[in-house]
């Protein structure tokens, strides 16, 4: 919970300045870079996250992993971070930071969950549906497949979730089977 609060306020004073310096596009996709690099690289986060390396070999990895891929702002938040030693949050906080840009824009991500690899047409109706439950705010529609669902798809958007799985269809028969008091005896 601390860390969330920690993280949630330096992504909020970075936003704060890449606003001033009317730089908000370019720092989103440097943090986009940087959180997904940490994700996935176990090797760099546990770097990061390490007592025993020293600062200086901190900012130097960060530099040539992201160096000339971010813009100024970016590298001198980076380096400000490990510097007061921080480093360990940086997925988080580029993560936060993204987030509260989208907020910023009025965007709201939707994930859809499928069976299997939606087509254009099935893309456009759920997008629909997840503009109307999205309620006029801009929608980025994450696709996700899970071939466990058999069939159809589960769309989550904010707080609400519609489960139109023929794998949550079967739960729900399931359900209701175990209510009926009028199982015959064997």
């Amino acid at each position: 919970m601390k860390g969330t609060r920690i993280a949630y306020r330096y992504a909020k004073s970075l936003l704060i300045l890449s606003q001033e310096k009317s730089k908000v596009d370019e720092v989103f996709a440097d943090m986009e870079l940087v959180a997904n690099t940490i994700t996935a690289n176990r090797d760099l986060s546990l770097l990061l996250h390490s007592p025993v390396i020293k600062t200086d070999t901190k900012v130097r990895v960060l530099e040539g992993i992201f160096g000339s891929h971010t813009g100024e702002i970016s590298k001198a938040f980076m380096i400000l971070l490990t510097k007061k030693g921080r480093e360990s949050m940086l997925g988080e906080i580029a993560t936060a930071f993204v987030g509260q840009v989208k907020e910023f824009k009025n965007i709201i991500v939707a994930e859809v969950i499928s069976a299997a690899a939606l087509d254009a047409e099935t893309r456009g109706v759920i997008s629909k549906l997840a503009g109307d439950l999205a309620k006029g705010k801009a929608i980025e529609l994450v696709e996700k497949v899970d071939a466990s669902l058999i069939g159809g798809f589960i769309l989550k958007v904010g707080d609400s979730r519609v489960d139109a799985s023929v794998s949550g269809e079967i739960k729900n028969l399931k359900r209701e089977f175990e209510k009926n008091p009028y199982v015959p005896v064997i």
